[in-house]
């Protein structure tokens, strides 16, 4: 069987959903898509599919029956990752603590707003060593994000990316920046024979905020249906590492 993703929310793909959608098909893969006011069908999981991704999808939208086809998929070897917004995690309407889904995930989600809008500079930072983060210039040119999902990392997890908070303030001619704090901004781990990831900023704006920039040179991309986009390259770069990595490639 093709090996094939699912991808769920981020509004439609005339909107948010164009950056992930495009990137995927710049790099030639099959996807399928759900808007984020569609149901997930159980006949749209009987494609088969090696990753599922939910960004902005409200938990409402995923009943019980079609959330325990995922969990198995995931136990027997697909990936499941969740990425940040307004309708991811708990955020507002999303709703993801108690599900079947939300359980599997490497985090426990709050169940009140978790939403962190931040009008500071927020910078990633990684925790350790790990292939998603690989070959990224995170100290030399380290991206900065706009906003992020609060969440505790489960005690089996591994957090492989962290948002640290700085406080910017002018001294004359320059700034200086003080660190106040810090987040799990992306964990990982493995659930059965598969794995589980969740970033908790967006892959569009506004919350990916400048790091939808992040890079050196500019990539155009548009898939099939979708608005086209341009992104930074090492923006793409990290993005096509976290998929590969969590559907197992």
């Amino acid at each position: 069987m093709a090996r094939r993703v699912l991808y769920c929310g981020d509004t439609s793909l005339t909107t948010a959903a164009s950056y992930l959608a495009g990137m995927m098909a710049s790099w030639g893969w099959e996807f399928d898509y759900v808007a984020s006011n569609q149901l997930l069908s159980r006949n749209v999981l009987n494609v088969g599919h090696d990753l599922f991704i939910f960004s902005d999808f409200p938990a409402q939208q995923a009943s019980s029956e079609v959330q325990t086809i995922v969990r198995e998929a995931v136990r027997a070897g697909a990936g499941l990752l969740m990425l940040g917004g307004w309708e991811s995690f708990h955020g507002m309407g999303g709703n993801w603590d108690g599900t079947i889904i939300g359980d599997l995930l490497p985090v426990k989600i709050s169940s009140s707003d978790d939403r962190a809008n931040c009008d500071h500079p927020v910078f990633l930072r990684p925790k350790t060593e790990h292939p998603i983060v690989s070959g990224l210039p995170w100290a030399d040119r380290p991206p900065l994000i706009g906003g992020f999902n609060h969440v505790t990392p489960r005690p089996d997890a591994q957090v492989v990316l962290e948002g640290v908070h700085a406080a910017a303030r002018q001294r004359g001619s320059t700034y200086e920046l003080e660190v106040t704090g810090t987040d799990p901004l992306l964990v990982v781990a493995s659930h059965g024979a598969g794995r589980v990831a969740a970033f908790m900023s967006d892959v569009a704006p506004h919350w990916i905020g400048p790091m939808v920039d992040w890079g050196t040179s500019r990539i155009s991309a548009r898939a099939p249906q979708s608005e086209g986009v341009e992104v930074g390259n090492l923006y793409a770069q990290f993005f096509r590492q976290l998929l590969e990595w969590t559907r197992g490639a």
